[in-house]
């Protein structure tokens, strides 16, 4: 494989950081370490990093509450991570936020919401904002599948399409609604079509290769630049941390990870969960060599071991 450029290999170590720091998490969670519940991201790496490599400085980014992913990503520390998830006074939100409702507006974050669906309706206050302001600033808002049921997604793309807002709109899209499928449970709503009811354009991304998704995502946001969105942007992906739950008299059965400790996910210095394009490390080897991403692998775990203590 070719070497990396510098900017590539940077995402690729956001990517392993952010993956390792989770699983650190999720050992804590094991030991039922934190006073807040939490739900983790493995899985969801690859946007987030994206996102994250995508923002301009005055950007700001509102988060659901599974946050930990992008709040990593942003930049918060392993340790103010877990200072936070123990409500801890030198915590990222300084202990007051705990886990679901967790911000760092130093780094763009200044909303996350525990509420289904409330973080698009307070984006487009924000996005409007940039408009009084004339920052030139854009407006991230990542959501999940199940919040384009709620009343508060379509009245979102409403807002955003009059007032020609500069909004980027994440669709997180994980086919699950906590343990249930979305197709045990409900009609299909087809995200393309929801978007352009409200002459949005729409993009889908699929297959974790973070470089690309970062491409993708950049080009959306220059885009903005005297041409205001929204931009719709469904993400494929998986909600990693397999959970078999008995039933009486049959196999146990499979259900996605939602929230808690992911019992049967363990802490590997490759940190690997599946071995597909549905996990986003694994999608880096497509793309860099595995060697050198294990070797970095073992450089990240030893910075962040320490901040767990």
């Amino acid at each position: 494989m070719a070497r990396p450029n510098e900017a590539e290999w940077a995402l690729a170590a956001d990517v392993l950081r952010v993956r390792l720091s989770q699983l650190l998490i999720n050992e804590g969670l094991k030991r039922r370490e934190f006073k807040v519940p939490v739900h983790l991201a493995l899985g969801h790496e690859a946007i987030a990093t994206a996102v994250s490599a995508a923002m301009g400085t005055p950007d700001a980014l509102c988060l659901t509450h599974r946050n930990l992913h992008y709040n990593l990503a942003r930049g918060s520390s392993l340790a103010a991570e877990i200072a936070e998830l123990r409500l801890e006074t030198s915590g990222v939100s300084g202990g007051a936020m705990g886990c679901m409702n967790m911000i760092n507006p130093k780094a763009g974050i200044p909303y996350s919401s525990s509420i289904l669906g409330n973080c698009l309706s307070v984006s487009t206050g924000v996005a409007l904002a940039s408009t009084v302001t004339r920052d030139g600033s854009v407006t991230f808002v990542a959501t999940g599948d199940g919040a384009i049921e709620e009343g508060s997604f379509w009245e979102t793309l409403e807002f955003h399409k009059s007032f020609a807002l500069p909004a980027i709109v994440v669709v997180e899209n994980n086919g699950w609604a906590m343990w249930t499928k979305i197709d045990e449970r409900r009609c299909p709503i087809d995200i393309a079509s929801a978007a352009k009811a409200f002459d949005a354009p729409y993009v889908r991304l699929a297959g974790n290769d973070v470089v690309a998704y970062a491409e993708t995502l950049s080009r959306l946001r220059d885009g903005m630049t005297g041409k205001p969105g929204p931009v719709v942007v469904e993400v494929a992906l998986s909600t990693l941390g397999d959970i078999h739950v008995p039933v009486a008299g049959g196999a146990p059965r499979y259900v996605n990870y939602h929230h808690g400790p992911a019992p049967e996910t363990t802490l590997a210095d490759w940190p690997v969960l599946r071995e597909s394009d549905a996990d986003p490390v694994f999608a880096l080897t497509q793309r860099f060599d595995r060697d050198r991403l294990q070797a970095l692998a073992r450089s990240l775990r030893a910075e962040l071991d320490p901040q767990c203590r």
